[in-house]
């Protein structure tokens, strides 16, 4: 997440673009359908992903030079691995959303699942072994 925090008027200025469908001191939402178009830009257009942002009325100066770079990244790679639908749901995580198994396919929460397992026979195999040591 930016360490920028934008003022009272940024946050009214970044609304005003329709392109965005939140916005707050500390995070922006774009809308799904910029999106789809700033990866068909990128892709199929050759577009830098500042030129894109610039064309869609976005000032860099508030926003951020780097943030087009990285928003675009994020988008790219989400649609490449789980599809357009993936970028209309929201991805940071909330409340009740540590580890995200809703989200999770069966096979992907069985993996997840089985991690924890080893993970956590590992952790109990230490303390036994610290308790033993205490114990000699």
């Amino acid at each position: 997440m930016s360490k920028r925090i934008f003022s009272e008027e940024q946050v009214k200025e970044l609304l005003g673009n329709k392109h965005v469908t939140r916005c707050s001191e500390k995070s922006t939402t774009y809308h799904k359908d910029f999106k789809l178009l700033a990866i068909r830009q990128y892709q199929d257009e050759g577009w830098s992903a500042n030129h894109i942002f610039k064309e869609a009325g976005f000032n860099l100066d508030v926003i951020g030079q780097d943030t087009p770079r990285y928003r675009l990244r994020d988008w790219l790679n989400l649609w490449k691995k789980k599809g357009a639908e993936s970028l209309s749901k929201e991805q940071r995580g909330g409340p009740g959303r540590r580890h995200g198994l809703k989200d999770l396919t069966d096979k992907e929460k069985l993996k997840y699942l089985e991690a924890q397992i080893a993970s956590l026979k590992a952790e109990n195999a230490f303390l036994a072994k610290l308790r033993k040591k205490r114990l000699n």
